[in-house]
Formats: structure tokens, C-alpha cells, sequence
């Protein structure tokens, strides 16, 4: 049996065991229980009453945090030569086309999120295989397919987010940091699961959302009661 540390043993000392905690109560229990040097991310899990396997109980989607993530995310815009300035201006870190698809051909796929346009889909579609599985592979969906790139950008590194569900119907997002205050924890985790609640596949049966937790980098999960988001 592993031996608990110091600081984590503290931490589940803080945690009432079996009690569902407001979202409000969460938000500042987290910070309480966080014992890292370094500012951790805030992660909200969402676990949902749906059938993955089934296409038509997928939950996918994108939401804007009103107080973004505090991280620094770094996008990448694969346009035409007359979107460069446009994505430039708009604060992307890395700006191309042909000479970063044969960057990422070659390996290279240091950046948070790629956005490009319509028109050149046929050539990013080649990497598939590459930004796929690494989750970024720029999608319509998530507004990372669009002419308005600029636009796209801006609300990225504002803190526009994509989420999916994973094969165990289960939502994982980094919401914020701990260095953020109770408040705003709590107003990003309301919103992305108002998002959630949103996207309800009309397939749905039962308890659509089973449960919540709410945690810090290497810190125990804290149980939010999906009744007491306010």
C-alpha cells in the first residue's frame, strides 16, 4: 500500500467524506487543499449519463471562460499568405502553411491549437494521423476551421476551450489555476457545465449528470453536487 505524503494526508483531512460540496464551497476548498510550489491547473471532471459507443449521445463542444484558463496557449494558424497579418495582429504564435506542414510532418507539433481555414483543408487533412491523436486537429465543430482566423484566435487565447467526452462518458477540463480567486474558479466551472447541460443528447435517459469533481494538479478530487452549481 502506497504511503500517503505529508501534504496529501492533510489535504483528504480537509475533504468531508460522502458530502457533496456547492460549487462554491469546491472552488475554495481546492485552493485550501493545493500544497504545490507551482501554480496547478483547476480540473473539472464531469461524469454523464451516456453511451459513448453511440453517436448520437456524443457530447462535444466549446465554451468561453469568463476568466479564461491562466495558461498561456500556444496557437498556430495554418493559412494563405493574405490571413497572415490578420493572424498575426491577432496574437498567433506561429503563422504558415507549407512550411509548417512539413514541420509537423517531420515531428514538430509544439503548440496548444492549430486554427486554419476551408481552403486549405485538403493539405491539413494530411496530418491526421499525426494531430489526431494529440487532439489537435483543427474541427469545424470547434471553431477551429474558419475564415475569420483572427476572430479564432482571440477567443483562444482569451479561453475558449473543446472538450469531448471520452470513451468512459466522462469530461475532463482544465478550468483555471489555483492562484485564482474562489469567485472565478466557480464561474468558469459553472459555465462549462451549463455548456454540458446545453449539449444533452436528445438520446439521453436517466441521471444525465452522474457526477462531479472538481481537483487541483496532485491534489485528492473534491465531489460537487451538480444540484448546487449557484
Amino acid at each position: 500500500m502506497t504511503k500517503l505524503t505529508k501534504n496529501h494526508k492533510f489535504a483528504l483531512e480537509k475533504i468531508e467524506k460522502d458530502k457533496l460540496y456547492s460549487l462554491k464551497e469546491a472552488s475554495a476548498l481546492v485552493k485550501e487543499i493545493t500544497t504545490t510550489k507551482f501554480d496547478a491547473s483547476v480540473d473539472l471532471d464531469v461524469r454523464l449519463g451516456i453511451d459513448p459507443r453511440k453517436s448520437n449521445q456524443m457530447v462535444r463542444g466549446v465554451v468561453s471562460l469568463p476568466h479564461g484558463t491562466g495558461k498561456e496557449t500556444r496557437v498556430l494558424v495554418l493559412c494563405t499568405p493574405d490571413k497572415e497579418k490578420e493572424a498575426q495582429d491577432a496574437g498567433a504564435d506561429h503563422v504558415g502553411l507549407d512550411d509548417y506542414i512539413d514541420k509537423i510532418k517531420a515531428g514538430w507539433t509544439d503548440v496548444d491549437v492549430i486554427i486554419t481555414m476551408p481552403s486549405v483543408m485538403g493539405k491539413v487533412g494530411q496530418l491526421g494521423r499525426i494531430l489526431g491523436p494529440r487532439g489537435l486537429m483543427p474541427n469545424p465543430k470547434s471553431g477551429t476551421v474558419t475564415m475569420e482566423v483572427g476572430k479564432a484566435v482571440n477567443e483562444v487565447k482569451q479561453g475558449k476551450i473543446d472538450f469531448k467526452v471520452d470513451k468512459t462518458g466522462i469530461v475532463h477540463a482544465s478550468i483555471g489555476k489555483v492562484s485564482f480567486e474562489p469567485e472565478k474558479i466557480a464561474d468558469n466551472a459553472k459555465e462549462f457545465i451549463v455548456m454540458i447541460n446545453k449539449l444533452k443528447p436528445a438520446a439521453a435517459k436517466g441521471t444525465y449528470l452522474r457526477s462531479i469533481f472538481i481537483s487541483s494538479t496532485m491534489s485528492p478530487a473534491i465531489k460537487v453536487d451538480p444540484k448546487g452549481l449557484d
